[in-house]
């Protein structure tokens, strides 16, 4: 149940009451009600500041949309990494097989 917030016309005391959403608003307190005003005038129900909001699920962050722009330059730029990796990963291997041909070739050179 929501707080609202009453302040008497005559004293301006506040005064908090849960009450549900579909109740009335009130125009006077009642004895019952927490701390009532004492001078049993008429109340005003103030504009409150609202209670925090939790969003949960997809659709409520600003990643969950995405213009189309920034889709493809990222995919450009994941793919342009992923190219570069294996770019140098088969430079490491061309070199790692240059350099075991030219052991192979200096050992064969050394037994004649």
């Amino acid at each position: 149940m929501p707080t609202y917030e009453y302040e008497c016309d005559k004293c301006g005391k506040v005064v908090e009451l849960f009450q549900p959403i579909t109740q009335a608003v009130r125009k006077k307190l009642r004895k019952s009600d927490p701390k009532p005003c004492d001078c049993n005038a008429t109340v005003t129900r103030l504009i409150g500041t609202g209670a925090g909001v939790i969003f949960k699920g997809s659709g409520f962050y600003h990643t969950d949309y995405r213009s189309e722009s920034y889709k493809k330059a990222a995919k450009a730029d994941s793919d342009a990494a992923a190219k570069k990796s294996d770019g140098s990963d088969k430079k490491s291997e061309t070199k790692k097989a240059d350099s075991s041909t030219k052991e192979t070739k200096s050992k064969a050179g050394k037994e004649d």
